[in-house]
């Protein structure tokens, strides 16, 4: 399998309008409280705009309540700004929707109208009349699940900002933002899937669109937004963050009504970010199911823990990845080239330097002896957590000089799949294969929104054997290759518009406007997706030189969460915030 390049991936533009009418989902009028708002609204330049659209999409300022919460043990008032609908043309959904990844059970929405199109908007009182506030823009996808609108901050409501990233961010003054999107698992109220990809980045950009457009009568400025999300939120802000201002986009935009969309299609607002906050991402999935097979089966790792079902197709998989990552073209820090044959030492040397940080960090911070065990904390849904024992056979730490003398990897990917059964083969695209229905894979992320999935890899294209259902050679007679070079085709776009790596280092002409800064943390018990996945884009960050600052680590001893560092999170905010300086003296890009 191929990586997109950014040539390619432009060419896709030449299309993209017949791929966003190939995607038309029902679209519902605005609600009242925003359909009446007709008066023009300033433009990020400080005009004013016509567009009738972007009239209704009018901030009011005065349509809030005062609530309380307590942060650290101190009274906050907070403004609340509840249910805002960012779009104008918002796509109507289906008031039973299914719950969880594998469409078991229903859960019913009062919103039909704007509930996955909506965000909340919560200003603490020192920002109240601050212009300069940062905005803390959270999304809340698991698993690139849809996402329907939620409220964080509630009346009442206590926070402790050491482990809270909402109080943390309420406490210093950031106007926080509450966003919910389309993706997958969404039933549309015409009974279609209107959440195929690309329509979380979509949504999100429309959102972001949305602060632009109101930027003068909004707490908190549009040029400081600093985006959130853990696992597929993850993923959703790293694309978001790296396909800043891309035209790709803007057929899907224009559909939406999302703000700064003329009537010729052209965008006339910025839809690029000022940060990233992203915790083990789940992106890259083009590539996913590759890097997976690859780092689970380059040491024996399936077979030696029991865990291969499919050992041909594991290996098939895995053989595709060292072209890839030739193909990504990226180096380490020390100019080396990154290599499928370095890339295990590459992933060694970040888990040494994920110990030794941890370590350095407090006296109280300890490495088990070889031979001693780690005492790791799980919990399932519903289930008190529970204390489980691990032998450490796999690092050999120094905790008096707090170096870090060895690391086995052969042991050490046994130690992170022996807490977390590994996926199946392949990983992410598995929905069609050796006759799998179900739904629990990323599968159904993809195709028109009339079919249930559709395949979305090379190898699980060609190797779909379920008849009927629309995807892969037995039902196309078309093999990968063969299907996605026809222009009629979306699913190969789809793929390429919500990867990350297709867009950074794209600036300039064409190309999208990559954030200047980015944190990212994926945990180094993370078995979730592989860790060339974080490690990757944290080289390809590093190449860009529209990016400032990138602050990317394997968190130690930690699985597949996010949010578990909220100080040193929000210290890395507040530093590039302060050398940004005053965003409205220095302007967009400051």
């Amino acid at each position: 399998m191929q990586r997109l390049s950014a040539s390619s991936g432009r060419k896709y533009l030449l299309r993209g309008m017949a791929v966003a009418g190939s995607l038309a989902l029902t679209a519902v009028a605005m609600p009242a409280s925003f359909a009446a708002a007709t008066a023009a609204v300033p433009s990020q330049s400080g005009g004013h705009v016509a567009d009738p659209e972007d009239a209704a999409l009018a901030f009011d300022s005065a349509a809030y309540t005062t609530i309380t919460v307590t942060v650290d043990g101190r009274p906050m008032k907070v403004r609340s700004y509840k249910e805002i609908c960012y779009v104008a043309k918002p796509v109507a959904a289906a008031a039973q929707q299914p719950s969880g990844p594998g469409g078991s059970g229903s859960t019913t929405i009062p919103n039909t109208a704007c509930g996955y199109q909506s965000m909340n908007v919560f200003v603490p009182e020192s920002a109240f009349d601050d212009q300069r506030a940062p905005v803390y823009f959270a999304v809340n996808n698991s698993g690139w699940m849809a996402s329907y609108i939620k409220a964080s901050v509630a009346d009442g409501k206590s926070y402790d900002s050491s482990t809270s990233n909402v109080g943390a961010a309420l406490k210093s003054g950031y106007v926080f933002v509450d966003v919910a999107n389309r993706s997958r698992g969404l039933l549309g109220a015409d009974g279609t899937s209107p959440g195929k990809a690309p329509a979380a980045v979509v949504d999100a950009k429309a959102a972001v669109r949305y602060l632009r457009l109101n930027d003068r009568t909004m707490p908190g400025s549009a040029e400081r937004i600093v985006i959130n999300g853990t696992s597929g939120g993850g993923a959703l802000v790293s694309i978001l963050g790296a396909s800043g201002n891309s035209s790709e986009y803007d057929p899907y935009l224009a559909r939406i009504g999302a703000a700064g969309i003329d009537a010729k299609g052209r965008s006339t607002l910025h839809d690029d970010v000022f940060a990233v906050n992203a915790y083990c991402p789940i992106t890259d999935l083009g590539n996913a199911d590759t890097a997976y097979e690859w780092l689970y089966n380059i040491l024996n790792t399936r077979a030696d823990t029991g865990q291969n079902p499919s050992p041909e197709d594991a290996a098939a998989i895995a053989a595709q990845f060292p072209a890839y990552e030739k193909s990504l073209g990226l180096r380490n820090p020390d100019g080396t080239r990154l290599t499928a044959a370095n890339m295990i030492d590459t992933i060694r040397q970040e888990v040494i330097r994920s110990a030794e940080t941890y370590m350095k960090a407090g006296a109280a911070n300890t490495i088990p002896a070889l031979g001693g065990t780690f005492e790791i904390q799980s919990s399932g849904p519903g289930a008190p957590p529970t204390a489980k024992s691990y032998v450490n056979d796999w690092i050999d730490a120094d905790n008096a000089t707090d170096t870090v003398r060895s690391v086995d990897m052969k042991k050490y990917l046994a130690f992170v799949v022996a807490q977390a059964t590994l996926k199946t083969t392949p990983a992410f695209d598995a929905v069609g294969v050796n006759g799998n229905t179900t739904s629990g894979t990323e599968t159904n992320l993809f195709g028109p929104p009339t079919q249930k999935y559709m395949n979305y890899t090379e190898y699980s294209w060609n190797h779909n054997d379920v008849a009927g259902d629309g995807s892969g050679i037995d039902d196309t007679g078309l093999t990968w290759d063969q299907y996605t070079s026809k222009r009629s085709t979306i699913v190969d776009d789809q793929v390429h518009l919500i990867d990350p790596m297709d867009f950074i280092g794209t600036g300039g002409a064409g190309g999208a406007d990559t954030a200047a800064n980015w944190y990212v943390r994926a945990g180094t018990r993370d078995r979730d997706t592989s860790f060339t996945v974080s490690l990757n884009l944290d080289r390809a960050l590093e190449a860009d030189r529209q990016v400032k600052d990138v602050d990317y680590q394997l968190a130690w001893n930690q699985p597949h969460a996010g949010n578990y560092d909220v100080p040193e999170a929000m210290a890395w905010i507040a530093k590039v915030v302060r050398k940004a300086g005053d965003p409205l003296a220095t302007g967009h890009h400051g």
